[in-house]
């Protein structure tokens, strides 16, 4: 008895866990340091230093771990489908006969075969089927990030996380992709647009996140329930 009621509670458990909430879309690091430089040789008699050398008449773009670039949200997203289906089909069949019929009983011959004896049949079908589907997400907004690692082809990783409070209720957006340096922008920003395989997650923990929320009852009703 008593192992069956621990096979009840931990199927119960996995169920509730499959109507749990779904995972984090953001599975990267969302923040680096930078990494300590090697010692160079340095001619302290020169002016050029291969280590701390900055060109003068280019701006620094963020490239290495654990530089800070500014990657603006503009995601825009629509799609829409139509679907209209449409048949019919309409069939008759009539018979009529005055002589006489092989084959037939008398009582079914003598029914056929009067002057106004006639069989008529007919037949309709017919079918609509119209469906719709409409789907638009707007995403704007900012946020600063920080290289992560950076690629052997140039590109970088970069990710970033933002926290807000606001009486007990906390909203946190989180940032990870892959960009090009050769994107970046005077004063290293950058439009998500030009960012790849980018994950953008909002999420909201407090008292109007659990408002908006499906309880963990329905939402075990809605998996399991076959209608």
């Amino acid at each position: 008895m008593n192992r069956l009621r621990l096979g009840l509670v931990a199927a119960l458990a996995v169920l509730l866990t499959a109507c749990a909430n779904p995972p984090s879309v953001v599975t990267g690091p969302v923040t680096a340091k930078p990494q300590p430089q090697l010692a160079g040789n340095d001619n302290p008699g020169a002016i050029y230093q291969p280590t701390s050398a900055r060109m003068l008449f280019e701006e620094r773009t963020a490239k290495y771990a654990g530089d800070i670039l500014t990657i603006t949200i503009e995601e825009t997203l629509s799609a829409s489908n139509k679907s209209d289906n449409a048949a019919n089909r309409t069939s008759s069949l009539s018979y009529k006969t005055t002589g006489d019929l092989p084959f037939v009983p008398k009582q079914i011959e003598k029914f056929l075969t009067t002057n106004d004896a006639s069989v008529g049949v007919t037949g309709a079908n017919d079918m609509k089927g119209t469906g719709a589907t409409n789907n638009s997400n707007t995403f704007k907004g900012s946020i600063t990030v920080t290289v992560i690692e950076q690629l052997a082809n140039g590109n970088v990783i970069v990710g970033g996380e933002k926290q807000i409070a606001i009486n007990n209720q906390i909203n946190t957006l989180r940032f990870t992709g892959v960009i090009n340096p050769r994107d970046i922008q005077s004063g290293n920003v950058i439009s998500s647009t030009k960012v790849a395989d980018a994950r953008i997650e909002q999420v909201g923990v407090g008292a109007m996140a659990d408002a908006t929320t499906m309880g963990w009852l329905q939402r075990f009703f809605l998996n399991v329930l076959p209608f």
